[in-house]
């Protein structure tokens, strides 16, 4: 237990084997880990350069970003991998949820191969 109690939060986020990225207020990447980066086929450098609207496609538009990441959690998003397909995966609620938090943290779960061959 004193082992956990002193990991630093991104370093127990970072090995994490589960997509997570978290999304400041003005849209810019805060962190991501490399499954993340690795499931939308980018190196978790080029995700942190990019911005809300380059990774959702046709997410809702809404006076506050946080307000439209907390509209998408437990829904299927479509997010834009580095070779432009879209990867469908599902979006946890934020694990940040304080009023007054100015970012937002989500883990993902790729779904598109599932999804892709239920359509098919």
């Amino acid at each position: 237990m004193t082992t956990l109690k002193q990991l630093p939060a991104l370093v127990v986020l970072e090995r994490i084997p589960v997509p997570v990225l978290a999304i400041g207020h003005d849209g810019g990447i805060l962190f991501t880990n490399t499954a993340f980066a690795e499931m939308v086929g980018f190196e978790p450098e080029e995700v942190l350069a990019l911005r809300f609207e380059q990774i959702f496609h046709e997410a809702p538009r809404s006076d506050s970003l946080l307000s439209t990441v907390h509209a998408l959690a437990n829904m299927v998003v479509e997010l834009a991998h580095k070779d432009g397909s879209v990867v469908r995966a599902l979006m946890s609620k934020s694990a940040v949820l304080r009023a007054d938090d100015q970012f937002a943290l989500a883990a993902f779960q790729d779904l598109t191969e599932q999804l892709w061959e239920e359509e098919h």
